[in-house]
Formats: C-alpha cells, sequence, structure tokens
C-alpha cells in the first residue's frame, strides 16, 4: 500500500505441484481510496464460493491475477492448447494470434465465467494474467476491468506485454444487481455449502482427473 503496508494472500487452491500447500484464509482488506479490496489467485476464482465469501467479507473490489488460457482442460469444452508456433510468429502472423486470443481458449473462455464474478457478488474485478509461452502452453493476456455489473470497463488482447486503466465510479456499488442479491441472501438454506463434498478431490487431482463422478461408483 502508498504508506508500505503489505498484504499477502496464499493461493487457496494450489493445483502446481504436490509440494505446495494450499492457503487457509481470505484477503480482504481497505485502501486509502475509499474501497474494500479482495484477493483471489488464478483458480481461487474458478470456486465461486470462494468470490462470494469475499465479497460478504466486504470486498468492493476483487484482484484476480491469474497465469491462464491457451492451455490443457480434460474437459471436452475447456481450454484447448494454442499452438506455440503462432506465438513464435505472432509478429510474422499478427493476425492468427489475435484470433486465439479473442476465441475460446481466450476471451471468449474468460467471457463465460468471469464477468459473472463481477456482477453476481456486486464487485469492481481488476483481472491481470501473464502473457506468451509459458512451457508448452500459451497464455492469452486479455487483462481486463469490470464493473459491479460485470461490463468491461477496459481490456486488451494484445499478444505483448499490455496495461489496462480505468476509472471506476464507486456510486454504482450501491445499487447494483449483485449487492441487492447478497442483501436477499437466507443463510439459514445454506447448510449445504459447508459439507464435506462426497466426491471431493484435492485440487491437484480436481484439476486433472478425467474420471466422471457419473461412473465412479
Amino acid at each position: 500500500m502508498p504508506d508500505g503496508h503489505i498484504h499477502c494472500h496464499r493461493k487457496l487452491h494450489a493445483w502446481e505441484h504436490r509440494l505446495i500447500s494450499s492457503g487457509d484464509a481470505f484477503t480482504v482488506f481497505d485502501t486509502p481510496w475509499g474501497i474494500r479490496a479482495g484477493i483471489l489467485i488464478c483458480w481461487d476464482n474458478n470456486l465461486i464460493e470462494n468470490a462470494r465469501a469475499t465479497a460478504l467479507l466486504g470486498a468492493e473490489l476483487l484482484i484476480a491475477p491469474h497465469q491462464a488460457g491457451g492451455g490443457h482442460s480434460v474437459s471436452p469444452h475447456g481450454l484447448k492448447r494454442i499452438p506455440v508456433e503462432k506465438w513464435i510468429n505472432r509478429h510474422e502472423d499478427p493476425q492468427a494470434i489475435e484470433a486465439e486470443f479473442r476465441g475460446p481458449n481466450g476471451r471468449e473462455w474468460f467471457m463465460r465465467w468471469l464477468p459473472s464474478r463481477a456482477h453476481d457478488n456486486g464487485m469492481f474485478l481488476v483481472f491481470s494474467n501473464g502473457v506468451g509461452q509459458d512451457e508448452d502452453e500459451v497464455r492469452t493476456g486479455n487483462a481486463m476491468i469490470l464493473d459491479p455489473y460485470g461490463r468491461i470497463l477496459a481490456e486488451t488482447w494484445a499478444a505483448a506485454d499490455a496495461r489496462v486503466s480505468a476509472e471506476i465510479d464507486l456510486a454504482l456499488l450501491d445499487k447494483c444487481t449483485g449487492q441487492r442479491w447478497i442483501r436477499g441472501r437466507r443463510p439459514e438454506l445454506y447448510d449445504i455449502l459447508t459439507q464435506p463434498n462426497a466426491n471431493g478431490l484435492a485440487p491437484m487431482d480436481a484439476r486433472y482427473s478425467e474420471a466422471s463422478t457419473r461412473n465412479s461408483g
């Protein structure tokens, strides 16, 4: 923060290596700019309970750093790999890599779920992401800033290091759809959310398991 204070978030769903342990606490804090912020790292954002819990802790701005896009998914309709050659040849054929960054393995993928995290929880959302070759995968950048209605205020699909910025209107927070939905919650109905999952897996296993819970017996 401007005064030198540091807030640290440990990823709640670490799946990258079995020697990396997951964090066990949400990270929400006040800022000098009149807005309360929360942090969720990469796959933390894909589990909707995390975004809601962060909002219930008072976050009005979700900071969501990622290293995503153009990767591999066991899901038939999930992310697919972008050929590394398209990134390597981005200067000779910029249209090919831009099409990938804007397509189903880049922006289109994020648009399936990212705006809902902002809209459903009444939060501004700052999405940052790596760009370029990451071993045998290609990260798609697609940095963007969304308002509490899930509308994009600024974004980029450049195949290069790029930064986006936007002015945010804090007056949107009070009456936005997500904030009103949160006020209408009935927590007495939600005990199921705290019960152990009979088909639960460790984060790494959940990311890579090809087993169908319907066929697991």
